[in-house]
């Protein structure tokens, strides 16, 4: 009976000794997955569940080994939701340390210079990963800049940071602006950056061009700037077509044409640069400028110069159209 009690009591010791050394390995050794790649945890997924995500996307091999090594190790710490990065081969030990304690992924929406706001709302509603309803938006609300949210971060929160940029942005340009600018509020500073922004593609151009506009003001002449027409003839949306001179005529508070002073507000969202430019113009006594044909513009002080660059932009538009 002793040789029998002994030999059972070796058996169980073996046994015990290959589960421990088997578990061991499948704590340990490289996962399947050929290539680092990010993965969604949704939030409130079990851990049957993501164990089961986690093996069809080759991550893990075998979801109740994971689900089992998750109960074993429970005093670590919760799996959290989000996107995580998971490295080449992971083993069973990183991916659960990935889960309790990575940081999640940051993804990047970039919102560029010169967007009306519709175009604005468009990219925030296509941003992979970014969820809920997209908040009403005002023309030259965001700063244009790159933003970074993680999967499941609402619109709303990066609406929300991209708003409190530019107004942060805005009160501290603002306070060194120059003197004797006609211009009384930063609001008004906002409003005039948006038409430079979409006047001029060119940065060494911002500053001159700002520089005309305020000249303009100053002698209460009218700013006569294309992309506010536009601007007026889409409905605040983006023209399709070119100006026509009934668009020119047409009655519209946006209309520089035919009314003076600045319009009623920002006419698309002016990046950094341009809020600059307004607020730190170059010195000339310019008040008019022109396409030059070459992407730029070219500047005149007087009607008559201004006159002969329109002349040769004209002429230059008949070659370019002649067959």
């Amino acid at each position: 009976m002793r040789k029998v009690f002994l030999a059972l009591l070796l058996l169980l010791l073996l046994a015990g000794g290959g589960a421990a050394w088997w578990g061991w390995r499948a704590w340990q050794e490289p996962g399947p997955l050929p290539e680092a790649s990010a993965v969604v945890v949704a939030r409130g997924s079990g851990t049957q569940a993501l164990g089961q995500a986690l093996s069809e996307r080759g991550v893990i091999r075998d979801p109740r080994v994971f689900a089992a090594a998750v109960w074993l190790t429970r005093k670590q710490g919760p799996l959290r939701a989000g996107e995580y990065q998971f490295p080449a081969h992971a083993s069973l030990r990183q991916v659960l340390e990935v889960l309790r304690t990575a940081r999640p992924v940051q993804r990047m929406v970039t919102l560029p210079e010169g967007l009306t706001a519709r175009q604005m709302a468009d990219i925030l509603e296509q941003a992979p990963g970014l969820f809920g309803d997209m908040p009403s938006l005002d023309d030259g609300e965001l700063l244009p800049e790159t933003y970074a949210y993680s999967w499941g971060d609402s619109r709303a929160s990066v609406v929300r940071r991209a708003s409190s940029a530019m107004r942060e942005t805005l009160e501290r340009i603002w306070k060194d602006r120059a003197a004797d600018l006609p211009l009384k509020t930063p609001r008004e500073a906002l409003i005039l950056a948006s038409i430079v922004e979409r006047e001029t593609g060119r940065p060494e151009e911002r500053a001159r061009v700002a520089a005309v506009f305020l000249n303009r003001l100053k002698r209460n002449m009218p700013l006569q700037s294309d992309p506010t027409v536009a601007y007026a003839a889409a409905d605040g949306g983006v023209l399709d077509r070119p100006l026509t001179r009934a668009d020119l005529d047409m009655e519209h508070p946006f209309n520089t044409y035919r009314n003076r002073g600045l319009p009623p507000g920002p006419i698309a969202s002016p990046g950094v640069a341009s809020l600059r430019a307004v607020l730190q113009p170059m010195e000339t006594n310019e008040l008019y400028f022109v396409a030059d044909g070459s992407g730029g513009h070219a500047f005149a002080s007087t009607l008559e110069e201004h006159n002969r660059n329109v002349a040769r932009w004209r002429a230059l538009e008949r070659q370019r159209g002649a067959p």
